[in-house]
């Protein structure tokens, strides 16, 4: 079993795939989206038939007053759109209809905060952290998942 974290940015959608045993999440790459997250529905169901993923874990762009704006609205509309392309290319013979993964979403309150501390944390530059904050965050996501499993487990 895998699970996917996505971190929708206007310039890069970022991503993380799990360990098998759903207890780590580690960078997986960016996908380049100049402004429009939507470009990367197909990128995204590549990884999740590549990798064989069970479940997609969504940022959800809540403000802090816990309402939900555009970006979380938006958000909203990329998972649907995320969940009707998997099932449009299944039933086209396109996508294997097993490898249909579920596709949630997760508050992501202060991922970006927490991606650029743990990125300074390893002592990468301030200035590299552009390209690398996306996948970060997308790290952040998946983990907060992976450990909210492993607690509703035990």
């Amino acid at each position: 079993m895998v699970w996917l974290g996505i971190d929708l940015g206007n310039a890069r959608v970022g991503l993380a795939l799990s360990d098998p045993e759903l207890t780590l999440a580690h960078p997986a790459g960016n996908i380049a989206v100049n402004g429009d997250s939507f470009l990367a529905l197909d990128g995204v169901i590549d990884v999740i038939e590549d990798e064989a993923v069970d479940v997609v874990v969504v940022g959800l762009p809540v403000q802090m007053d816990g309402t939900e704006g555009r970006s979380a609205k938006k958000a909203r509309r990329w998972a649907a759109n995320l969940e009707r392309r998997m099932r449009a290319y299944a039933e086209d013979g396109q996508f294997d209809p097993q490898a249909i993964a579920t596709v949630t979403l997760l508050d992501e309150r202060l991922t970006t905060v927490s991606a650029h501390r743990l990125l300074r944390e390893a002592r990468v530059g301030t200035r590299d952290h552009r390209p690398m904050v996306d996948q970060q965050s997308a790290v952040v996501i998946l983990q907060t998942a992976l450990d909210r499993r492993e607690s509703r487990e035990n």
